[in-house]
């Protein structure tokens, strides 16, 4: 093969299985990607030679590969080192939810877990999360789909993807939380609030959330808020700068506080406007809003 222009972008979907694979390519299909289900990681460098053949008519390929394979981390890691020593930087999204509700999930459909075997579900899942251990490590993109359905899941593939032209832009996603319902396991990097006062000790803004001027105004008026963001944002500048440069396409920041109403939904907003200044691509959510 010559001319490393002509080989296409190339995405794995991998991860967990029950997680949702199948209805993230289905979602990059529905975007014009080009998807081969179910591919050994071992032929994701011929994958790339044929889509390079047609010469532009298929420039972006979309492959889901799993842990069937019992090579399958290192077959997977050394065709991604094939790839990029084509000149093709593929990227990984990483699927995952948690035990429960894997569990869940297979017994609703009642199938077996592929690493299953004779023993019960869980260890089935306990050996697959042990196998893709680093991979998620070294994943672009981890997506947690515990709490979402289809159509959300489907939302947050076509919020990565609907504009991509296989350029390396960093893109980030700013999530608040609340501590007492537990970290968002597909955080790159995490903000605690909590050092800020709490405005559910405020009679008139308790039944506030953080998008309220009146809540917002209060947490940005404490002492310590405005010289934390302006920290904080040198902090984001340097490692953003260096994601870039590594090649990452995905960061995903969470911004915690004890119930994720007030502080955290506040200063998530504030964070993605400066993230936004610095010509980032933005998504914001507040994970546990309306839970209280």
């Amino acid at each position: 093969m010559t001319g490393n222009a002509q080989l296409p972008d190339i995405v794995i979907i991998t991860g967990m299985s029950g997680a949702g694979r199948s209805t993230a390519a289905k979602s990059l299909e529905d975007l014009d990607w080009f998807v081969v289900d179910n591919l050994p990681p071992g032929l994701l460098a011929t994958m790339a030679d044929l889509g390079g053949r047609l010469q532009g008519a298929v420039p972006r390929i979309a492959v889901v590969v799993d842990v069937r394979s019992r090579a399958f981390t290192t077959d997977l890691r050394s065709s991604i080192e094939e790839l990029e020593a084509r000149g093709v930087r593929p990227r990984v999204v990483f699927l995952e939810a948690g035990d429960d509700e894997l569990v869940r999930r297979f017994e609703s459909v009642r199938r077996p877990h592929p690493l299953q075997g004779d023993g019960r579900l869980v260890d089935g899942i306990a050996r697959e999360r042990e196998v893709l251990r680093e991979v998620r490590g070294e994943a672009d993109l981890v997506l947690d789909t515990s709490r979402l359905n289809v159509h959300e899941l489907r939302a947050k593939i076509v919020g990565f993807f609907g504009d991509d032209t296989g350029e390396s832009s960093l893109r980030a996603t700013v999530v608040s939380f609340g501590y007492k319902y537990g970290l968002p396991v597909d955080a790159d990097l995490v903000v605690d609030c909590r050092f800020l006062p709490n405005p559910h000790w405020v009679p008139d803004l308790r039944p506030r959330t953080g998008l309220d001027h009146a809540v917002r105004d209060y947490v940005l008026g404490q002492r310590g808020a405005k010289e934390f963001l302006d920290a904080y944002t040198e902090v984001l500048r340097l490692l953003t700068e260096g994601y870039e440069r590594e090649g990452k396409h995905y960061v995903t920041l969470a911004v915690g506080c004890t119930g994720g109403k007030h502080r955290s939904v506040a200063m998530a907003e504030q964070l993605a406007a400066r993230l936004r200044d610095e010509n980032l691509e933005v998504q914001v959510s507040h994970r546990d809003l309306g839970r209280e």
